[in-house]
Protein backbone atom coordinates (compact mmCIF):
# COMPACT_ATOMS: atom_id res chain seq x y z
CA UNK A 1 0.00 0.00 0.00
CA UNK A 2 2.93 2.63 0.74
CA UNK A 3 4.18 1.82 -2.48
CA UNK A 4 0.83 2.34 -4.23
CA UNK A 5 0.64 5.89 -2.48
CA UNK A 6 3.86 6.60 -4.24
CA UNK A 7 2.72 5.67 -7.23
CA UNK A 8 -0.11 8.08 -7.22
CA UNK A 9 2.44 11.05 -5.55
CA UNK A 10 5.16 10.40 -8.83
CA UNK A 11 2.05 10.22 -10.84
CA UNK A 12 0.56 13.85 -10.00
CA UNK A 13 4.25 15.09 -9.87
CA UNK A 14 5.15 13.49 -13.48
CA UNK A 15 1.80 14.91 -14.58
CA UNK A 16 2.64 18.25 -13.60
CA UNK A 17 5.73 18.47 -14.85
CA UNK A 18 4.86 16.50 -18.10
CA UNK A 19 2.17 19.23 -18.67
CA UNK A 20 4.51 22.47 -17.97
CA UNK A 21 7.42 21.96 -19.71
CA UNK A 22 6.50 19.30 -22.06
CA UNK A 23 8.86 16.78 -20.58
CA UNK A 24 6.72 13.69 -20.63
CA UNK A 25 7.00 13.00 -16.65
CA UNK A 26 10.18 10.83 -17.25
CA UNK A 27 12.48 12.05 -15.72
CA UNK A 28 10.36 12.19 -12.42
CA UNK A 29 9.19 8.36 -12.88
CA UNK A 30 11.96 6.70 -13.59
CA UNK A 31 13.93 7.44 -10.30
CA UNK A 32 10.72 7.02 -8.13
CA UNK A 33 10.53 3.73 -9.32
CA UNK A 34 13.88 2.56 -9.15
CA UNK A 35 13.36 3.82 -5.62
CA UNK A 36 10.35 2.14 -4.97
CA UNK A 37 11.77 -1.12 -6.90
CA UNK A 38 14.71 -1.01 -4.88
CA UNK A 39 12.80 -1.41 -1.36
CA UNK A 40 10.10 -4.15 -3.06
CA UNK A 41 14.02 -6.20 -3.55
CA UNK A 42 13.45 -6.88 -6.93
CA UNK A 43 16.50 -7.51 -8.41
CA UNK A 44 18.45 -5.14 -10.19
CA UNK A 45 19.18 -6.81 -13.43
CA UNK A 46 15.87 -6.14 -14.27
CA UNK A 47 15.27 -2.58 -11.98
CA UNK A 48 16.47 -0.30 -13.98
CA UNK A 49 14.45 -1.75 -16.98
CA UNK A 50 11.41 -2.34 -15.66
CA UNK A 51 11.34 1.35 -14.20
CA UNK A 52 11.56 2.94 -17.52
CA UNK A 53 9.45 0.84 -19.45
CA UNK A 54 6.82 1.56 -16.78
CA UNK A 55 7.75 5.06 -17.54
CA UNK A 56 6.94 5.02 -20.83
CA UNK A 57 3.63 3.42 -20.72
CA UNK A 58 2.54 6.17 -17.90
CA UNK A 59 3.55 8.69 -20.69
CA UNK A 60 1.36 7.23 -23.03
CA UNK A 61 -1.44 8.01 -21.00
CA UNK A 62 -0.08 11.57 -19.87
CA UNK A 63 0.78 12.41 -23.34
CA UNK A 64 -2.97 12.03 -25.04
CA UNK A 65 -3.90 14.68 -21.29
CA UNK A 66 -1.50 16.95 -22.14
CA UNK A 67 -2.21 17.13 -26.03
CA UNK A 68 -5.84 17.64 -25.75
CA UNK A 69 -5.63 20.45 -23.24
CA UNK A 70 -2.47 22.00 -25.54
CA UNK A 71 -4.69 21.67 -28.66
CA UNK A 72 -7.41 23.38 -27.30
CA UNK A 73 -5.36 26.38 -27.26
CA UNK A 74 -4.50 25.96 -30.39
CA UNK A 75 -0.76 25.90 -29.67
CA UNK A 76 0.65 22.41 -31.33
CA UNK A 77 2.23 23.11 -34.19
CA UNK A 78 0.82 19.63 -35.88
CA UNK A 79 2.25 19.82 -39.52
CA UNK A 80 5.71 19.59 -37.56
CA UNK A 81 4.40 16.89 -35.50
CA UNK A 82 3.66 14.70 -37.98
CA UNK A 83 6.77 15.25 -39.92
CA UNK A 84 8.78 14.21 -37.10
CA UNK A 85 6.45 11.00 -36.00
CA UNK A 86 7.75 8.60 -38.96
CA UNK A 87 11.55 8.91 -36.92
CA UNK A 88 10.51 9.44 -33.77
CA UNK A 89 8.99 6.27 -33.84
CA UNK A 90 11.70 4.22 -35.56
CA UNK A 91 14.02 5.78 -33.15
CA UNK A 92 11.52 4.94 -29.80
CA UNK A 93 12.07 1.24 -30.92
CA UNK A 94 15.32 0.98 -31.68
CA UNK A 95 16.28 3.11 -28.42
CA UNK A 96 14.54 0.59 -26.39
CA UNK A 97 16.45 -2.76 -28.41
CA UNK A 98 19.96 -0.68 -27.68
CA UNK A 99 18.97 0.28 -23.74
CA UNK A 100 17.69 -3.42 -23.02
CA UNK A 101 21.95 -4.50 -23.61
CA UNK A 102 22.85 -1.87 -20.93
CA UNK A 103 23.47 -2.68 -17.80
CA UNK A 104 21.18 -0.69 -14.65
CA UNK A 105 23.62 0.92 -13.40
CA UNK A 106 25.38 2.31 -17.10
CA UNK A 107 21.98 3.71 -17.76
CA UNK A 108 21.32 5.34 -14.57
CA UNK A 109 24.44 7.44 -14.42
CA UNK A 110 23.56 8.52 -18.43
CA UNK A 111 20.33 9.61 -17.54
CA UNK A 112 21.47 12.06 -15.21
CA UNK A 113 24.24 12.99 -17.36
CA UNK A 114 21.94 13.49 -19.83
CA UNK A 115 19.54 16.08 -17.60
CA UNK A 116 22.69 17.94 -16.54
CA UNK A 117 23.73 18.26 -20.28
CA UNK A 118 19.83 19.65 -20.84
CA UNK A 119 19.38 21.93 -17.73
CA UNK A 120 23.01 24.04 -19.56
CA UNK A 121 21.66 24.33 -22.95
CA UNK A 122 18.14 26.16 -21.63
CA UNK A 123 19.73 28.25 -19.09
CA UNK A 124 22.81 29.01 -21.20
CA UNK A 125 21.85 28.59 -24.56
CA UNK A 126 20.43 32.18 -25.29
CA UNK A 127 17.87 32.76 -27.37
CA UNK A 128 17.47 30.62 -31.22
CA UNK A 129 19.11 32.51 -34.00
CA UNK A 130 16.89 34.38 -35.67
CA UNK A 131 17.83 32.84 -39.27
CA UNK A 132 17.81 29.72 -37.73
CA UNK A 133 14.28 28.19 -39.28
CA UNK A 134 12.23 24.52 -39.06
CA UNK A 135 13.50 22.16 -41.80
CA UNK A 136 11.37 20.16 -44.46
CA UNK A 137 9.55 16.86 -43.49
CA UNK A 138 12.37 14.75 -44.50
CA UNK A 139 14.99 16.54 -42.26
CA UNK A 140 12.57 16.63 -39.50
CA UNK A 141 11.84 12.94 -39.40
CA UNK A 142 15.56 12.60 -39.43
CA UNK A 143 15.83 14.81 -36.46
CA UNK A 144 13.10 12.89 -34.76
CA UNK A 145 14.69 9.77 -34.76
CA UNK A 146 17.94 10.56 -33.36
CA UNK A 147 15.44 12.46 -30.25
CA UNK A 148 13.08 9.55 -30.74
CA UNK A 149 16.18 6.88 -29.73
CA UNK A 150 17.22 9.08 -26.87
CA UNK A 151 13.87 8.80 -25.41
CA UNK A 152 13.48 5.06 -25.58
CA UNK A 153 16.73 4.65 -23.88
CA UNK A 154 15.77 6.48 -20.97
CA UNK A 155 12.26 6.55 -21.04
CA UNK A 156 11.16 10.00 -21.30
CA UNK A 157 8.51 11.72 -23.51
CA UNK A 158 10.98 13.28 -25.35
CA UNK A 159 10.79 17.14 -24.05
CA UNK A 160 13.89 17.14 -22.73
CA UNK A 161 15.31 17.20 -26.64
CA UNK A 162 12.02 18.75 -28.52
CA UNK A 163 11.53 21.74 -26.41
CA UNK A 164 15.28 22.96 -27.06
CA UNK A 165 15.76 21.88 -30.50
CA UNK A 166 11.79 23.15 -31.50
CA UNK A 167 12.93 26.72 -29.67
CA UNK A 168 16.87 26.56 -31.40
CA UNK A 169 14.59 26.47 -34.95
CA UNK A 170 13.10 29.46 -33.47
CA UNK A 171 9.77 28.29 -32.09
CA UNK A 172 7.90 30.21 -29.07
CA UNK A 173 8.64 27.91 -26.09
CA UNK A 174 5.06 27.86 -25.60
CA UNK A 175 4.28 26.19 -28.98
CA UNK A 176 7.48 24.19 -28.45
CA UNK A 177 5.96 22.82 -25.22
CA UNK A 178 2.97 22.08 -26.75
CA UNK A 179 4.20 20.59 -30.11
CA UNK A 180 6.64 18.50 -27.70
CA UNK A 181 3.85 17.10 -25.89
CA UNK A 182 2.00 15.59 -29.01
CA UNK A 183 5.69 14.03 -30.07
CA UNK A 184 5.75 12.24 -26.99
CA UNK A 185 2.43 10.26 -27.66
CA UNK A 186 4.51 8.24 -30.73
CA UNK A 187 7.93 8.13 -28.82
CA UNK A 188 6.09 6.49 -25.66
CA UNK A 189 3.37 4.29 -27.36
CA UNK A 190 6.16 2.57 -29.13
CA UNK A 191 9.00 2.42 -26.89
CA UNK A 192 6.86 1.03 -24.26
CA UNK A 193 5.31 -1.27 -26.61
CA UNK A 194 9.11 -2.37 -27.36
CA UNK A 195 10.04 -2.66 -23.45
CA UNK A 196 7.23 -5.33 -23.26
CA UNK A 197 8.27 -7.44 -25.71
CA UNK A 198 11.91 -7.20 -24.45
CA UNK A 199 11.04 -8.04 -21.32
CA UNK A 200 8.71 -11.28 -22.06
CA UNK A 201 9.20 -14.51 -20.63
CA UNK A 202 12.54 -13.06 -18.24
CA UNK A 203 12.25 -15.20 -14.87
CA UNK A 204 13.70 -12.22 -12.91
CA UNK A 205 10.68 -9.85 -13.12
CA UNK A 206 7.98 -9.59 -10.30
CA UNK A 207 4.36 -10.91 -10.01
CA UNK A 208 2.34 -8.16 -12.48
CA UNK A 209 4.87 -7.24 -14.56
CA UNK A 210 3.68 -7.10 -18.47
CA UNK A 211 7.39 -7.42 -20.03
CA UNK A 212 9.47 -4.47 -18.64
CA UNK A 213 5.85 -2.81 -17.63
CA UNK A 214 4.81 -3.24 -14.21
CA UNK A 215 0.84 -2.65 -14.39
CA UNK A 216 0.44 -1.84 -10.66
CA UNK A 217 2.88 0.87 -10.80
CA UNK A 218 1.56 2.14 -14.26
CA UNK A 219 -2.47 1.86 -12.71
CA UNK A 220 -0.95 4.46 -9.71
CA UNK A 221 1.05 6.83 -11.73
CA UNK A 222 -1.71 7.09 -14.26
CA UNK A 223 -4.47 7.99 -11.92
CA UNK A 224 -3.20 10.84 -10.71
CA UNK A 225 -0.91 12.15 -14.04
CA UNK A 226 -3.84 12.75 -16.35
CA UNK A 227 -5.92 15.54 -13.95
CA UNK A 228 -2.49 16.84 -12.94
CA UNK A 229 -1.33 17.00 -16.91
CA UNK A 230 -4.02 19.22 -17.72
CA UNK A 231 -3.26 21.40 -14.66
CA UNK A 232 0.27 21.69 -16.08
CA UNK A 233 -0.47 22.13 -19.77
CA UNK A 234 -2.94 25.61 -18.44
CA UNK A 235 -0.06 26.61 -16.36
CA UNK A 236 2.32 26.47 -19.43
CA UNK A 237 0.13 29.15 -20.65
CA UNK A 238 -0.19 31.73 -18.58
CA UNK A 239 3.66 31.47 -17.33
CA UNK A 240 6.10 34.10 -18.87
CA UNK A 241 8.12 32.75 -21.45
CA UNK A 242 11.60 33.37 -19.80
CA UNK A 243 10.41 31.97 -16.11
CA UNK A 244 9.52 29.14 -18.10
CA UNK A 245 12.92 28.29 -19.56
CA UNK A 246 14.68 29.07 -16.16
CA UNK A 247 12.22 26.87 -14.53
CA UNK A 248 12.80 24.19 -17.35
CA UNK A 249 16.48 24.45 -16.98
CA UNK A 250 16.37 24.14 -13.17
CA UNK A 251 14.20 21.06 -12.89
CA UNK A 252 16.60 19.14 -15.45
CA UNK A 253 19.58 20.13 -13.19
CA UNK A 254 18.19 19.25 -10.11
CA UNK A 255 17.06 15.53 -11.36
CA UNK A 256 20.32 14.60 -13.10
CA UNK A 257 22.13 15.70 -9.71
CA UNK A 258 19.93 13.77 -7.94
CA UNK A 259 19.79 10.67 -10.29
CA UNK A 260 23.58 10.38 -10.22
CA UNK A 261 23.83 10.37 -6.89
CA UNK A 262 21.43 7.72 -6.32
CA UNK A 263 23.02 5.72 -8.13
CA UNK A 264 26.70 6.12 -6.48
CA UNK A 265 25.89 7.36 -3.04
Amino acid sequence: MDSFIIYLFAGAIAGLIGGLFGLGGGAVIVPVLIYCFSRALIDDTVRTHLAIGTSLATIVVTSMSSIYTHHRKAAVLWPVAFWMMPGLGLGAIGGGIFATALSGPTLQNLFGGFLILVAGQMALGGNPKAHRELPGPWAGSANGAGIGFISGIFGIGGGSLSVPYLAYCNVGIAKAIATSAALGFPIAFLGAGTYIYRGWGINDLPEGALGFVFLPAFFGIALTSIPFARLGALLAHRLPAKLLRRLFALIALALGIAFIGANNG
